[in-house]
């Protein structure tokens, strides 16, 4: 090549950690310095009916019937099952991205969300992309919607994935295991005593993380409350959301009480009236 290699990351904000996971590995590319890197929100190319679907319907299933989503969960689930009838929707839906890989004809493509893999893997199978195709799965399971047919590699979080994966006849070669990709910045050390101080975290007591989904999802409040409950001389760093302004009783729990940013919030566990007090 008279060139440097183009490699297109491609992933989806329906949460946050597809983005997370892309984010990652677009710095630990651009460290290496020998390749072209460019990361796409694959959900801005794709029609404003699946942004939706993605973005609003997806979480409101979550947040207010989660039954529901585990059972549709469940049995969409059946792998190598009605492939055709969801890459047809696929297709009609993300246009715009399929012009875009036409376009741009990357060397390597890597994905982290299952939407923009089935539309690479179709592009390759039909030979109008040249590119080699990966797919990062961003999940500690494997649900059927990242099963394509046409992958160079498939990176996994754990073993047991590896092993469902080759269990349903994807080919043990193409598979490695490597954990989920994590920001380069967590190999940074740091100093414990400053970061304390930062947070305004006292130099020496317990410090507990409650971490939740990019969206906030999960009993986070309720945990908080029943850590209370405990009078533990405990502290707490709470890292959550989109940051996002959360109205109502969560600001109870941190800071001004008529909004709460569920970015980030730390403070102490053992006030004696049950109050947490710290900075948002």
């Amino acid at each position: 090549m008279n060139r440097k290699p183009r490699v297109l990351l491609l992933s989806a904000s329906s949460g946050a950690g597809h983005v997370r996971a892309a984010q990652a590995l677009e710095k630990a590319f651009a460290v290496r310095g020998d390749c072209e890197v460019e990361h796409i929100d694959t959900i801005q190319y794709v029609s404003k009916l699946f942004q939706r679907v993605y973005d609003k319907i997806y979480i409101s299933m979550v947040r207010r019937a989660p039954d529901l989503m585990g059972v549709l969960y469940e049995r969409t689930d059946q792998p190598w099952q009605n492939p055709r009838r969801r890459l047809a929707l696929d297709r009609l839906n993300a246009q715009p991205m399929i012009r875009l890989l036409k376009r741009v004809q990357p060397d390597l493509c890597v994905a982290t969300h299952f939407l923009p893999a089935e539309i690479i893997a179709w592009l390759i199978a039909k030979k109008k992309l040249r590119a080699k195709n990966a797919i990062v799965v961003t999940d500690y399971d494997v649900h059927a919607m990242w099963l394509c047919r046409t992958v160079g590699r498939y990176y996994l979080a754990i073993p047991e994935a590896a092993e469902y994966l080759a269990g349903v006849g994807v080919p043990r070669e193409i598979l490695r295991v490597t954990g989920i990709p994590v920001d380069p910045l967590f190999a940074i050390p740091l100093d414990r005593a400053r970061a304390r101080s930062e947070l305004k975290l006292e130099a020496k007591s317990h410090i507990l993380l409650l971490a939740a989904g990019g969206y906030g999802i999960g009993p986070l409040e309720q945990l908080v409350r029943d850590l209370l409950a405990l009078r533990k001389p405990w502290q707490f760093v709470a890292i959550a959301g989109k940051n996002e302004k959360t109205p109502g009783r969560p600001g109870e729990l941190c800071g001004n009480p008529r909004e709460w940013r569920t970015s980030a919030c730390a403070g102490r566990l053992h006030e004696p009236n049950g109050s947490v007090h710290g900075r948002r």
